[in-house]
């Protein structure tokens, strides 16, 4: 006897549930994962542009506040942090819509700036003011204002977020600031015009690029002294036109790479013996650098020649330029 609404199809055995966990798990597991993005701002062209960091392609362009420069990506990838220099402010975009969506108080004209390892506090160079500002981007509040040498513009911290580094262009100093008192704890001399500050991953040692001064100072931090200079040469290209800007360290240790400014060069540094093992010709007017997530390929903002050049850095090879907008100067990857 049929009863109403039983079904016509054969019955079938149901697969064992741990036979669907490991479908789901292969699935998941083939799924590609989510490229990351590469932020370029574009100092006079007012814009941020966006990079496909594996198709090398550039998919969005967004406006932001004007010479934009220094820019950093929110811990999620969600938000974009951009120094937007002749308005005074920093400029929060969605990264999903491209949209400005908060400006923060930067104190006046900030150039670069880095976030506590939480994320926050912001502190922010201020050029115009000989200052460095500690803005707490939640409550958009400036948590304390630092006084530190004429033309202030690079920014380290240390892995533990215990000190922070300021270098001063005029007064060729690596300013270093202690983050629970905001009092600077100690001050060091390098060669002219210093841009840019960057931590070993152990946190040992700080390098310090001098634009005019044409070296990289390597600065032991326990005891705060200049163990190393580092200097640059390359046939063809005159002293003058070697002016080191931005400096990234990969975190094996191994290797910096420096950009090299009008010289269109990035040297490849051995981080351990200090030797420039190959300059990698780049765009014009090299200014900063950001590796992608796993290190395998670095980008390099080129001012004049306003592209981006990307380095493969297991070949130590240049395998692309990416047309952008009117002066790059600050990159950032999406974690």
């Amino acid at each position: 006897m049929r009863r109403h609404g039983t079904s016509h199809a054969p019955c079938r055995a149901r697969p064992p549930r741990r036979v669907l966990c490991a479908a789901g798990l292969l699935a998941a597991l083939a799924a590609p994962a989510e490229a990351a993005s590469v932020y370029v701002t574009n100092e006079k062209g007012n814009s941020v542009s966006v990079i496909d960091a594996d198709t090398l392609a550039v998919t969005a362009t967004w406006p932001v506040g004007r010479r934009p420069r220094g820019v950093l990506v929110g811990q999620d990838g969600k938000l974009l942090y951009v120094c937007a220099s002749d308005d005074d402010r920093i400029d929060v975009v969605d990264t999903a819509t491209g949209k400005i969506v908060r400006s923060l108080r930067s104190g006046p004209d900030p150039e670069q700036f880095i976030a506590a390892p939480g994320g926050n506090p912001l502190y922010i160079a201020n050029e115009d003011d000989s200052q460095v500002t500690v803005l707490d981007i939640e409550k958009n509040r400036v948590v304390a204002e630092v006084p530190v040498g004429v033309e202030p513009e690079g920014m380290g911290l240390s892995p533990d977020g215990s000190v922070l580094v300021n270098t001063s262009e005029t007064t060729n100093m690596a300013h270093f600031i202690d983050t629970r008192t905001y009092q600077v704890i100690d001050n060091v001399l390098v060669d002219a015009r210093p841009r840019f500050a960057e931590f070993s991953v152990d946190g040992k040692w700080l390098w310090v690029s001098a634009e005019v001064g044409g070296t990289v100072s390597v600065i032991d931090v326990a005891s705060r002294r200049v163990v190393k200079k580092i200097t640059f040469k390359i046939p063809g290209v005159t002293d003058e036109q070697i002016q080191p800007v931005g400096v990234r360290l990969t975190r094996d240790g191994a290797r910096a790479f420096v950009a090299l400014g009008p010289a269109n060069r990035v040297a490849v540094v051995d981080a351990r013996t200090y030797e420039v093992e190959k300059y990698l010709p780049v765009g014009q007017r090299v200014w900063q650098l950001a590796f992608t997530p796993d290190q395998k390929r670095l980008f390099t903002t080129n001012g004049t020649s306003n592209d981006v050049s990307v380095i493969d850095v297991e070949a130590l090879k240049v395998v692309k330029s990416i047309p952008v907008g009117l002066l790059p100067w600050g990159v950032a990857v999406s974690p």
